[in-house]
């Protein structure tokens, strides 16, 4: 037990300190994005530090695009010079189309966005030349990011380096032609369940629906329950109250993906908080009466929204939506099915304890607390910090254990 416990905890810290990505000193990014439609697309991201020995700038480490624009054009025709795209005998111009920036603890990068001209045709291999820094920094580091590709599955791949390039590894070739439609929908599979897991408001809310399946209430009283007799009872329950929930999320993920209804997502987000607070007094004091998977419902509609700002931020475009669509949805369905296989048969084994109504009751009002929190942070637009010092001890700790 004590082995299965250390396991554990080690997987917990790992997948906490890969959330704390973000870019290394002394090195540089592209990251490319592929279309089927739109061509090739992407961005240089050029730490501060490094422009300044380039240049001998005097830019601040934590610059910011009001800093860079004076020197924006000079920056652009030193990448022009020093970076380029080409396939067999075609050389694809690059033309920049914005800049901003990209903050870290680190320090600061810069961004320049880009399209390939006559990119629309994707080619089978890309050459990809790399050449920036190298002459004032030998130490430099440049990383080729293949951050979306529908069809190789890279849908949100910020983290995946495809080449790396040194003073004396300048040059780099990248496959496009080893993809496929059914590797596309695998990977929107792989990020709905990812998203489902990482929601921890999504997976708060599924909780406070699920932690009354295997009780009835016998009274009035606030601890009031009795555990159902039979599995198929507590199952039933579980089966509609997930159903409507389901229902609910599909309609509004379709809706707000195909761009025919859509809300603000401070709106949103703050009304998935709440939802967690309403779900879990229903618990403690019936708001419909044996009829909780009117919560699931009407919630599930404003946590169908929030799945579709998901699929905003992963860049997608209107290729290959009703894919994208039903492999995401598909994905949610799994993790949201994959965590309640986890909690559901704890809770029956539990259920005919006699502390189960008090745990009910008291990780009901813990739900309250941590919504009503969420909720004045989302409606007001601040940060209450707490989330932050948790965040912090626990990055803090997982150095301790030498895991970050």
């Amino acid at each position: 037990m004590k082995k299965i416990t250390s396991k554990l905890l080690f997987a917990f810290f790992l997948f906490i300190s890969t959330l704390s990505y973000s870019h290394e000193p002394n090195q540089s990014y592209v990251f490319l994005r592929i279309y089927e439609n739109d061509g090739i697309q992407g961005r240089f991201e050029i730490d501060f530090k490094e422009l300044n020995k380039v240049f001998n700038f005097n830019l601040p480490d934590n610059g910011l695009v009001k800093d860079a624009k004076p020197y924006a054009d000079q920056i652009k025709a030193y990448v022009l010079k020093n970076a380029g795209f080409s396939s067999g005998n075609t050389t694809y111009d690059v033309i920049f189309t914005d800049i901003g920036v990209t903050e870290t603890g680190t320090g600061n990068y810069l961004k320049l966005l880009f399209k390939l001209k006559g990119s629309e045709n994707i080619p089978d291999k890309l050459d990809v030349y790399y050449n920036l820094a190298f002459e004032k920094d030998p130490s430099h580091k440049g990383f080729l990011i293949m951050e979306y590709n529908w069809k190789a599955g890279v849908i949100d791949g910020y983290t995946n380096i495809v080449e790396d390039f040194g003073p004396k590894d300048t040059k780099g070739t990248l496959a496009l032609d080893e993809s496929s439609v059914f590797t596309g929908f695998m990977a929107m599979v792989k990020q709905g369940i990812w998203h489902i897991w990482i929601g921890l408001d999504h997976i708060l809310f599924l909780l406070a629906l699920i932690l009354p399946a295997v009780v009835r209430r016998k009274n009035n009283s606030v601890f009031g329950w009795e555990p159902v007799k039979t599995f198929k009872a507590a199952f039933i329950y579980i089966i509609k109250v997930v159903s409507f929930f389901t229902i609910a999320h599909t309609i509004t993920l379709t809706l707000a993906s195909l761009e025919l209804v859509n809300l603000p997502s401070q709106i949103v987000e703050s009304i998935i908080a709440f939802s967690i607070g309403l779900a879990a007094y229903h618990n403690i004091k019936p708001i419909f009466k044996m009829k909780d998977w009117v919560i699931a419902f009407i919630f599930g509609l404003f946590h169908g929204f929030g799945f579709a700002s998901v699929l905003g931020d992963l860049g997608l475009t209107g290729e290959f939506l009703t894919l994208s669509l039903l492999g995401f949805n598909v994905g949610v369905e799994i993790g949201q099915l994959a965590i309640i296989a986890g909690i559901f048969p704890i809770l029956y084994l539990i259920r005919k304890y006699k502390f189960y109504p008090k745990f009910l009751v008291y990780m009901s009002i813990l739900l309250i607390i941590i919504s009503l929190y969420w909720f004045v942070e989302r409606v007001f637009d601040i940060n209450l910090m707490v989330d932050d010092y948790i965040v912090k001890f626990t990055y803090e700790l997982s150095k301790w254990l030498g895991i970050k």
